[in-house]
């Protein structure tokens, strides 16, 4: 009987280190996960810093292209407009006619 105890009380112990064992190896686990996931995040947030900062560059880029093109549009339309001919009669006579005053 002392023998059938003594063997009852080692295989306690030994689950009672197998318990220990599974929850040091569950909280190590835990520890690499949680290790793995910030080291994701902030690789994460490099790549997003990189391509925000790429793609604001682009943007500013291409507003300065568009408003440059149409400060260019803006001065050919002005210059072509100086250069048209004003013809004061022709305009008259069709307000006129537009107005019911045509002679």
């Amino acid at each position: 009987m002392e023998e059938d105890k003594d063997v009852l009380q080692h295989l306690l112990h030994l689950e009672a280190e197998a318990s220990a064992l599974v929850d040091d190896a569950q909280a190590e686990a835990d520890r690499r996960v949680s290790e793995g996931e910030k080291q994701n995040h902030a690789k994460y947030d490099e790549v997003y810093s990189a391509e925000v900062t790429r793609l604001e560059a682009n943007y500013a880029k291409e507003i300065a292209a568009v408003r440059e093109d149409y400060k260019r549009q803006l001065e050919a339309y002005g210059n072509s407009l100086k250069s048209t001919a004003v013809d004061n009669a022709a305009f008259c006579a069709l307000a006129a006619a537009f107005l019911g005053r045509g002679e």
